[in-house]
């Protein structure tokens, strides 16, 4: 294999009159002269220009859109707008034809509901391109963030018999034969005859195994691939998606909102910084896309002025009770337009709540605290009150909750008393309240969807586009 050199290496180097060799895919060929080549290293393209009166015709043919090609030839100052250098080839070869009357992505503007249903080849667009690299810069700064504070990377279980969230929505694991499995006494599926001798299912979280780590390692954090079987057919919902799980000892609900609003800014920073043509290509993308809607429905802000915005403003931390009060007495809900109106303490906050208090009220970033103990889950450390729990949500505009977190409880009399009340199998949970009977501490943790923060970063508006195969309801292509 030749020497090649990336295009975003080439491009970011004005060096001029010297040779060398770059491989691609062809985005577009015109005047039997110009190549525009890209190697998704960056959005944008390489021009290359052919000396066609000198080339095999049976080459100049095979150069089509989606074509793979190497070029070998001169680096030398461009002649046209929008880059400052180009090369004059010397030598093409194709690499990978393509057939330009099948391959679909030709070069014209596609739906991203086109390119859902041909999301083996999307990647290929300047959309796409984008979008993954945003995210690939995303991940390695959340491994940055937590490796750089002494955090201990923690790889949970992908198959648990536990449900972290009582949610009820899981996907089961077996390999019991689906017709004639085996049947107890009682006409029930036996599951000691399964492999593990047990139901098991894929993980909805790891928090619970994560506290085990931190009541020996402190600091640690997973982040990994989590599923629910929840039949939701939205742009928010996937069934299989990342999170982000860090899980500290020794931190209060305090401790644990400053390190969530220190780690959201310092990412999104991160791929403002390494990601600045890619989002603001994306930023032009929302602007065109914004003005098919009504002016009303616009955002304020443009994408990098909103994450900016976020760098350089504190979040808003209020109460549940204060949220109450300031959606039942706000105009949307007095003038019935919220699809949930609010009107009594301990309604569970819809989206359309979240946001209202996100881009209408406050206008910046929200933490949300001491939600009721109803709607939350057992594991939260009940408030002195007895009705509330020390719970946070960070809520973000065009999204919603980003982040659900919470002290934990250490307690164990308190907490056994909760699993009882809620009829959690306290036997079987053994293994997790050995962390209050052994050692206990205050501890606190959260949880990031990391397609959510993916979603605001690149201002994308459907979660399908910014997860490379997406798995939802009646779909698990690839």
């Amino acid at each position: 294999m030749s020497q090649r050199v990336k295009i975003k290496q080439l491009l970011s180097n004005e060096a001029v009159q010297y040779e060398t060799t770059v491989k691609g895919w062809v985005r577009t060929f015109r005047s039997n002269r110009f190549i525009a080549l890209n190697d998704g290293s960056t959005n944008n393209n390489l021009q290359i220009v052919v000396d066609f009166e000198n080339m095999d015709p049976a080459t100049l043919k095979r150069i089509t859109t989606g074509a793979a090609i190497s070029a070998t030839g001169t680096i030398v100052p461009s002649l046209g707008s929008g880059q400052k250098v180009e090369m004059q080839a010397k030598n093409i070869e194709i690499l990978g034809d393509s057939d330009p009357e099948t391959y679909p992505l030709q070069p014209k503007k596609h739906s991203l509901e086109f390119l859902r249903e041909i999301a083996h080849l999307r990647f290929r667009t300047a959309t796409f391109g984008a979008v993954f690299r945003v995210r690939h810069t995303l991940a390695y700064a959340v491994h940055k963030f937590f490796n750089d504070k002494g955090f201990v990377y923690l790889h949970t279980p992908i198959v648990t018999a536990s449900d972290a969230e009582g949610a009820g929505e899981m996907f089961r694991v077996t390999t019991l034969d689906p017709i004639n499995p085996p049947l107890t006494d009682e006409g029930q599926v036996d599951f000691k005859e399964d492999f593990f001798g047990r139901a098991t299912n894929l993980t909805v979280s790891g928090q619970l195994e994560g506290e085990l780590g931190a009541m020996a390692l402190s600091d640690i954090y997973t982040f990994g691939p989590t599923f629910r079987a929840e039949n939701s057919n939205t742009a928010r919902h996937l069934a299989e998606f990342w999170m982000i799980e860090p899980e500290m000892a020794f931190y209060d609900l305090e401790d644990n909102m400053n390190l969530a609003e220190e780690f959201i800014k310092f990412v999104v920073g991160y791929a403002l910084e390494h990601n600045r043509d890619d989002i603001e290509f994306l930023a032009q993308r929302l602007v065109e896309e914004e003005k098919q809607k009504p002016q009303a429905e616009r955002s304020e802000m443009g994408l990098v002025e909103k994450l900016e915005f976020v760098l350089h403003n504190q979040f808003e931390r209020i109460t549940y009770t204060q949220a109450i009060d300031i959606l039942k007495n706000s105009k949307p809900n007095k003038n019935k337009k919220f699809q949930y109106p609010v009107n009594d303490w301990g309604t569970d906050l819809q989206s359309e709540h979240e946001r209202y208090l996100v881009e209408k009220h406050f206008k910046k970033p929200v933490i949300i605290t001491d939600y009721p103990a109803a709607i939350k889950s057992f594991y939260m450390k009940q408030n002195d009150d007895g009705n509330t729990v020390r719970a946070m949500d960070i809520l973000f505009p065009g999204i919603g909750e980003i982040v659900g977190g919470s002290q934990r409880e250490e307690n164990y009399d308190k907490l056994v008393a909760k699993m009882e009340a809620l009829n959690l199998p306290v036997e079987e949970m053994y293994w997790y309240l050995d962390t209050r009977r052994f050692g206990s501490a205050v501890h606190s943790g959260f949880g990031l969807g990391f397609e959510r923060l993916i979603l605001f970063v690149t201002g994308m508006t459907n979660i399908r586009d910014v997860i490379p195969f997406p798995r939802t309801p009646k779909n698990a292509e690839f």
